[in-house]
């Protein structure tokens, strides 16, 4: 099998531009130059243009969802929301914990002990679909649930004025 030459030199040249005549046998395999790196021609770039647009242009109508996969992707948004809440008020609270390292490390710890009874329990409550399209659909019900009832603990621990000894958020 020939193999083709670097470009750099006259032969490479030739062979290049056969290459592009459409001379080249079709069991010649090009390799490259080991210092320079492969590009995209200019119009294949243009021509993929507007995929980049497809999630804009196809909202989900999470409002009259009928289909499973339409469903399952709105209770990831959904979950995805509650979790993105869930990080806010989490960043707030061990920011108000700064002057306590102690409590910032009860707090991570429990944070982790949540997030690993979510899962568990999630994936017990979704284990009688398992394997089944709607899955999804369960699983992220049941974390988004979870999940908003701990953003409602979090709300709580930031509301706690200062001085009282039963919170362990100190107050703004």
């Amino acid at each position: 099998m020939a193999d083709i030459v670097a470009r750099d030199t006259p032969q490479g040249l030739r062979q290049a531009a056969d290459l592009l005549a459409g001379d080249v046998p079709l069991h010649c395999t090009p390799t490259f130059h080991p210092h320079s790196e492969p590009t995209m021609p200019p119009r294949f770039l243009l021509a993929l243009t507007p995929l980049l647009f497809i999630p804009l242009a196809h909202a989900i109508d999470c409002d009259n969802a009928t289909d499973q996969s339409t469903m399952n992707q709105c209770a990831a948004q959904q979950n995805k929301a509650a979790d993105k809440e869930l990080n806010a008020l989490y960043q707030q609270i061990t920011t108000r914990l700064k002057d306590s390292p102690d409590a910032k490390k009860l707090l991570v710890g429990a944070q982790r002990s949540w997030i690993a009874f979510r899962d568990a329990e999630c994936k017990f409550s979704a284990s009688g679909v398992e394997g089944g399209s709607v899955y999804p659909l369960i699983h992220s019900n049941c974390t988004t649930e979870l999940t908003k009832a701990r953003v409602e603990a979090f709300k709580n621990y930031l509301k706690c004025q200062e001085g009282d000894l039963s919170c362990p958020v100190p107050g703004v």
